[in-house]
Formats: C-alpha cells, structure tokens, sequence
C-alpha cells in the first residue's frame, strides 16, 4: 500500500488488457479514480464493469489514441467530471505484422506508428496541458525492449518504440522544472494478450523463453504494473527522464 493514491485522477490508455488492465487495477485498489480507454467498448465496459465489482472507481471511454481528436475529447471528459489529470499511464500500442524493412508494407507502418508513436505523442500534449494548470503530475509510457534494440522482422515495431524513448526524456526534460516527471518502462517477455499470439506462432515457446530470460520465466503483468506505481509514487519524487526494465534481465546480457 502506498497510502497516496487515494483520489487521484489516473488515466490509462490500453487499459482494457494486459498490463493497461493489471495497472489500471492496482491503482484502483489504492483508491484512485481510474479511467481506461480503448478501441474495443466491449472489453472496455467489461474491464470497468469487473472493477465496480470489486467496489473501485474505474470508467471507460472509448478513444483510438491515433486520432488526435477523439484523444482530445477524451481528456476534455475526464476534466469535464473530474476537473484534473493526476497521473498518467500511456500503455496503448499495437505490434503489426512480422516483416522485415524491403517487406513492410506501407500500411503496417503507418498503423504501427499512428498508434504506438503519434498516440503516445497525442495522450502527452493534452495530458502535459492539464497538468500544468495544477502544479504538476506523472506520466509514464510503455515503451518495451524493442526500444533499446534493434529485433528483426519487426521494423515498424521497433522504430516506434525507440522513438518513445526520445519522446519520454525530451518532455521530461522540458518539464522537469514544472513538476511534471516523465518516465518509461520497458517490461519483457510478459503474459499479455500480444504474447499469447507470439506463443501460438513460436515452436518450442516455453524452452526459448526459458533460454532468452535470466529469470527463467515469463513475467506476469502485476509485475510491471508495480513499477508503474512505484514511479508515479513519492518515492520517486527524484526520477524523471528514466527507462527502468521490468524484463527479468533481458537487457543486462
């Protein structure tokens, strides 16, 4: 328990599954107001609708963050009821398809970068504004391994999510000053809906994650959504323009 997240206005985009759901939860749990936003209402309304259950506060919006209107209008509602932005977690992405640079169709790029790049972009333009009018906040973006290295057969994939590196550091350092902490998380192999359909497609999946992770297994998304807390949390009151791995020592080979 944190015992400082009571009340605060979170927002979390991709909350719908994975580690979006799993964080969107643990804030939750520590009384925070919690709003979710994805593509699928369906899952969305699940999604919240299993967090009233529980007794949280959890809403959903249906947004697609690669339009930069309906992410507008989905800040103007959270404001409209709540009056502020505390905390964000900007975890919406999508992988694409498997191609190689000659074969990735234009199509797939473009997708892949209007989610995972310009959505990112989008949520921190209007997510930074609120913030400023209130003194501050704490925004965190998932950005992956593929962020740090170049895997191929997944060009459109990679590209965007080393350019979220730039991304998180540039505003944490044009912020910084304003109270306004950016981080970033790259998680690893992680149980997650994307990983599930890695797994349907990879022979032998279980002795190669076990030969990929220090740790020997596959991460869970309770895993991430713990450092996502952590770095929104006072105890982090002195990060900012920081990528911490929760990869199970990938990154360390």
């Amino acid at each position: 328990m944190y015992n400082e997240f009571k009340d605060k206005i979170v927002l979390v985009t991709g909350g719908n599954s994975g580690i979006g759901k799993a964080t969107a939860f643990a804030f939750a749990k520590e009384g925070s107001k919690v709003i979710i936003c994805g593509r699928d209402s369906a899952k969305g309304k699940s999604v919240a609708d299993e967090g009233k259950k529980n007794g949280w506060n959890i809403d959903f919006i249906r947004t697609d963050v690669s339009n930069a209107e309906e992410v507008k209008n989905m800040i103007q509602q959270i404001i409209n009821k709540y009056g502020r932005i505390d905390i964000a977690f900007n975890n919406a992405g999508v992988d694409g398809d498997v191609a190689r640079t000659a074969e990735c169709s234009i199509e797939n790029w473009n997708n892949v970068m209007n989610v995972n790049t310009n959505g990112t972009f989008y949520c921190m333009k209007y997510e930074i504004i609120e913030m400023l009018k209130i003194g501050g906040g704490a925004i965190v973006n998932n950005i992956s391994l593929s962020g740090h290295r170049g895997y191929p057969g997944c060009i459109a994939y990679v590209t965007s999510k080393h350019s979220l590196v730039g991304l998180t550091q540039g505003a944490a350092m044009e912020y910084a000053g304003k109270q306004i902490r950016i981080n970033g998380i790259s998680p690893g192999l992680i149980k997650t809906p994307m990983t599930d359909k890695d797994a349907s497609l990879r022979e032998n999946y279980t002795e190669w994650v076990n030969n990929l992770e220090p740790l020997g297994r596959i991460g869970q998304p309770e895993e991430v959504s713990e450092a996502v807390l952590w770095l929104c949390s006072s105890k982090a009151s002195f990060v900012t323009g920081h990528i911490m791995a929760v990869d199970g020592g990938i990154l360390a080979r």
